[in-house]
């Protein structure tokens, strides 16, 4: 099913063509929602960027295409400015749309022709250590970025890409086996925070503890077997804590979807072997590193990407080395995207461009950075407690429950205890997802409680709670939303007209999100939505309108919007309630 858009640009497509001749096929109409509802519907611009190459005035070229439009599909079409093109649609045609969406499934967003290859590398937490809020951005965001692609049709490969394997693993391993730790069944995340609060703070102060720490890194990559033994248990209860979050957030990740550095462990050797087999790998300091093109240090000098360390252990570059050509090579990837903090952004571009020297990477294969800024809090700095230590994300998401019960409480006091806590639960958590993904991701974000839980504005209580009204009145009526499915939408009032122009955009809408990865846009549309319902149901009676059909219209174009609004959230990875 073709979105309007899609239909007005193969409308106009059709009048160029007729006004200007068969050269002008190519011509992209730039059509574009109309900002002001008083000159139209849509907004084609083509006309200015043809003037040049047709040596004639952009308005006589716009009304040369008006003058060959003549389709039954527009109710009025006209020039503005130097050569602007106002289309307004008919009635009909929009009812129709209308209809058409209420029929399908998938609202009329359809699956791509020719799905690709996506692997998404997100969430990607250091273990032996509690998730704290600076784990959240990388995890929903990438988790709303595969929810977008897989709907869109895309074959996805999610990766947790684990960091099991490095520094930190090294400080922990050594100061646990200095002090003759004991493993008990027992022992929670909390225990190894604060082991390794103790191994940091002996690196602070003892330098031959540090020495040996970064040896310790190299006998675990090497196999030594007391290193690897005391690591699995380490491993263990780091999952276990992780998936503990992420089923928390409703996040679709998996143990299958672990790709931990030490994956890669047997790789790693081969990798730099073939970078020295085509002449990329140079000596610096002692290790082995590959200098890119374009890339200096502060001084001005070629900028050395170490893949090898002096001591024979390998760096974190030859572990994405590895894992970029595992992607392309293995999993056949066409489009490989991390999502991971702006502050890493030099070293990705650095090291896709080694890729692509390398051939791993071909022109076929996109190589992509989602970073994003950081979560702030009131005072503009990064947000932390009180007493300035990292904000544990099992704490986030307790606090979010517990004040969106008090919300739903206020709201709607008769509500029993189970159904208040079930309802938080989703509020709550959805509450701080919807916060962090509503913003655009490459800005920072103040964290804020009162915003967030926030019954007004683009919040996500605010879209439940618009979900839920829609579904209220339909309990109210007893009315099956089933039953009108098939309803003819009828427009009696421009409300109406405004929805479904909003609702008709969802397909281009979900298109943006999966080219930009920025999750924010499907935000700031359901938002829009949500508002426009809002106007639609102050204005235009439902269970009470005039007569039968225009009832049954209303409930239909109710529906339309409650389906929408929950589609759009489960993308965000946000679920909805029945009553609030």
């Amino acid at each position: 099913m073709a979105d309007l858009q899609s239909k007005l640009e193969s409308i106009l497509r059709d009048a160029t063509v007729a006004a200007l001749g068969d050269a002008y096929a190519d011509a992209d109409p730039l059509v574009t929602p109309a900002k002001d509802a008083r000159f139209g519907d849509y907004q084609a611009n083509l006309a200015m960027g043809l003037a040049k190459r047709a040596g004639r005035k952009p308005r006589e070229i716009a009304e040369a295409i008006v003058r060959h439009l003549g389709h039954d599909a527009l109710s009025k079409a006209d020039v503005a400015g130097p050569g602007f093109i106002n289309l307004t649609l008919n009635d009909a045609l929009l009812s129709g749309q209308a209809a058409s969406m209420l029929r399908d499934d998938r609202l009329g967003v359809e699956a791509v022709a020719d799905p690709q290859t996506v692997v998404i590398d997100y969430a990607s937490p250091n273990l032996a250590k509690e998730m704290h809020i600076g784990h959240l951005r990388s995890t929903i965001i990438g988790d709303a970025i595969a929810r977008v692609l897989g709907f869109q049709g895309q074959h996805i490969i999610r990766q947790n890409h684990i960091g099991d394997w490095g520094t930190q693993f090294g400080l922990l391993l050594e100061h646990l086996i200095d002090t003759d730790w004991q493993h008990s069944a027992d022992q929670t995340i909390g225990d190894l925070n604060a082991l390794y609060q103790e191994a940091s703070r002996r690196e602070d102060n003892d330098a031959d503890f540090a020495r040996r720490a970064r040896q310790r890194v190299v006998a675990l990559q090497s196999g030594d077997e007391q290193a690897r033994t005391i690591w699995k248990l380490l491993i263990g209860e780091s999952v276990r804590h992780m998936n503990q979050v992420f089923d928390r957030l409703g996040v679709q990740l998996t143990d299958a979807d672990l790709a931990p550095e030490s994956f890669y462990n047997d790789r790693l050797a081969s990798v730099v072997d073939a970078l020295d087999q085509q002449g990329l790998l140079h000596d610096h300091k002692g290790a082995k590193a590959v200098f890119v093109d374009g890339f200096k240090d502060r001084d001005g000098n070629p900028l050395p990407m170490a893949v090898r360390k002096a001591d024979g252990g390998f760096g974190y570059p030859a572990t994405d080395l590895a894992a970029v050509y595992y992607r392309i090579d293995e999993l056949h990837a066409d489009r490989v995207i991390y999502v991971v903090d702006s502050r890493q952004k030099d070293h990705f571009a650095q090291f896709f461009q080694v890729a692509r020297q390398a051939g791993w990477a071909g022109d076929g294969v996109r190589l992509e950075h989602v970073g994003f800024g950081t979560i702030m809090g009131k005072d503009r700095k990064p947000f932390k407690t009180r007493t300035g230590e990292i904000v544990k994300l099992g704490d986030v998401l307790d606090e979010a429950v517990e004040r969106a019960a008090q919300v739903v409480a206020a709201k709607n006091p008769e509500l029993d205890n189970a159904r208040r806590d079930a309802i938080a639960r989703v509020v709550g958590i959805g509450a701080v997802k919807y916060a962090d993904l509503s913003n655009d991701r490459i800005k920072d974000y103040v964290f804020d409680w009162d915003r967030m839980l926030a019954l007004e504005g683009n919040t996500a209580p605010y879209l439940i709670y618009a979900y839920v009204r829609i579904r209220s009145i339909f309990r109210k009526g007893g009315v099956d939303p089933a039953s009108v499915a098939g309803a003819s939408v009828v427009l009696t009032d421009p409300t109406e007209r405004a929805l479904i122009l909003k609702l008709s955009q969802l397909p281009r809408v979900i298109e943006s999100v999966a080219d930009s990865l920025e999750p924010h846009r499907l935000c700031t549309y359901l938002y829009e939505v949500a508002s426009l319902y809002h106007q639609f149901n102050h204005t235009c009676p439902v269970l009470k309108a005039e007569d039968a059909a225009t009832r049954d219209s209303r409930l239909a174009l109710s529906w339309l919007v409650a389906r929408t609004l929950k589609l759009g959230l489960g993308l965000l990875g946000i679920g909805v309630v029945e009553q609030m």
